[in-house]
């Protein structure tokens, strides 16, 4: 008998649904499916991706409400917010099926290379053949597709193994894709726990693994993967810098949604916002103001703009590093406050630069205040953390702007807009420590591909 993980919400407790649980000794059962599934997919005719990739995102946007309550149900995100995942995801997957018919290769030059004038060839994009999937609770529908899609499109099978605290977001999405024509064996979900995830890696099947999630779980991919490619985004810790003629106004609006959006789930969301000495106290009374009017509780509610964090786990490891950073002399100036696993927004300054709380990804609705007096001193801060997704500027100066943009380690500098928007098609990843691959739908599919080249030597007249 097969044994089944039950899901339950985040708000409230309830069970939401159940999934099957694979475990180690059925992981070879599941490579052999995807043997399969990566000759099949191979075997697809662009053609065939783009419009089982278009099939399954219209599906999805017809069924957009099902979807958007089955990630409130999972996850505890906003029914207002899970519906606007919902029409990312198919986005994604529109911008997926235009990269199956788009990107194939391209023509080579040789006869420019001297002594190769008599060759005429070109290069392809090819499949890499099996690759794992491995995604997080906070975006479960959307991450999902960023993977699935990118590496359809490309011609791959994929094993995917959706966070246990959000399986049938996944599942749904899975489901689409075959109701769209998608080959069975190409894609399969499998619902297991580290050790399954860890086998599935090892096989020398796996050509490629693509993480989303935290770092200690990234290391222990990398060390178990060997010699294939890897795809990791680790997380963030955004800056945001305030600079004295920033519009102050949009400033705020737009750091209070990046901080407490998804209840601050969300690694390129706003966590340390830098703001010019001139400009802090104005800043601070503003930001209070807009966060306190922000309502927090029942996710299914469509007037809640923060709901529960992911599980009470996370809210206890977030809890530990706001008391530890009080103690150590960090004022709160808003929130603080739970009931079951929904955080308040929390506000805080003065928090110290030795801190977990500081130097860590806060993952929850916490954000932090920090003044300074010159641009050099709000870079020397920004850049003092060693990964690095996002980071923004808010300025009314070109020059502050463009510096800025050269200065700040990130992979993505956001320019008077908050540090957490992203277009699923621009190249999406970080810098400094961990950083391995981008996605974003092109940038994804060529980390899935390969290329092969084909040369004529032309036969002589």
């Amino acid at each position: 008998m097969p044994k089944f993980r039950e899901v339950t919400s985040p708000y409230d407790g309830r069970i939401v649904g159940a999934v099957p649980l694979s475990d180690v000794s059925s992981v070879e059962a599941v490579l052999e499916v995807a043997r399969s599934g990566a000759r099949k997919a191979q075997a697809l005719s662009r053609n065939a991706r783009g419009k089982i990739l278009d099939a399954a995102a219209t599906a999805i946007e017809h069924r957009n409400e099902e979807f958007a309550q089955t990630i409130v149900a999972e996850s505890g995100k906003t029914i207002r917010q899970a519906r606007k995942e919902v029409l990312r995801a198919v986005n994604t997957l529109r911008l997926s099926a235009v990269e199956a018919r788009r990107n194939a290769g391209e023509v080579i030059p040789f006869d420019s290379y001297e002594g190769s004038e008599d060759r005429t060839g070109w290069y392809s994009r090819e499949p890499l053949g099996i690759i794992a999937a491995i995604t997080p609770f906070n975006d479960p529908l959307n991450l999902v597709a960023h993977k699935i899609g990118p590496a359809i499109a490309g011609g791959n099978a994929v094993v995917l193994q959706p966070s246990a605290l959000t399986p049938l977001s996944a599942q749904l999405l899975a489901d689409a894709l075959v109701d769209a024509g998608l080959p069975q064996d190409v894609l399969t979900v499998v619902h297991g726990d580290r050790e399954v995830a860890e086998t599935i890696i090892r096989s020398r099947d796996v050509r490629m693994v693509s993480f989303t999630g935290g770092f200690s779980t990234g290391e222990s991919i990398a060390r178990a993967a060997g010699l294939k490619k890897l795809s990791m985004d680790l997380g963030g810790n955004a800056p945001v810098i305030i600079m004295s003629d920033a519009d102050i106004d949009d400033a705020v609006d737009s750091c209070v949604s990046g901080a407490f959006w998804a209840a601050g789930q969300n690694c390129v969301g706003v966590q340390r916002i830098l703001v010019a000495t001139s400009l802090y106290a104005d800043f601070r009374r503003r930001f209070l103001e807009a966060t306190a009017r922000l309502v927090a509780g029942d996710p299914w509610d469509e007037g809640t703009d923060v709901g529960p964090m992911i599980s009470s786990a996370a809210l206890l490891e977030l809890q530990a590093k706001l008391d530890e950073a009080i103690q150590d002399g960090a004022t709160v100036l808003a929130g603080n406050m739970a009931e079951g696993n929904v955080l308040r927004p929390t506000v805080l300054e003065t928090v110290p630069a030795d801190s977990r709380l500081w130097k860590e990804e806060v993952f929850g609705p916490v954000a932090m205040l920090h003044a300074f007096n010159t641009f050099e001193d709000a870079i020397e801060v920004a850049n003092a953390i060693e990964f690095s997704l996002h980071a923004g500027i808010f300025t009314d100066s070109l020059g502050s702007a463009m510096q800025a943009a050269k200065r700040l380690d990130a992979g993505g500098v956001m320019i008077n807009d908050s540090s957490d928007y992203r277009f699923d098609g621009m190249p999406f990843g970080g810098s400094k420590y961990g950083s391995m691959g981008r996605e974003g739908v092109h940038f994804a599919y060529e980390e899935m591909t390969q290329p092969k080249v084909v040369c004529i030597r032309n036969a002589k007249p």
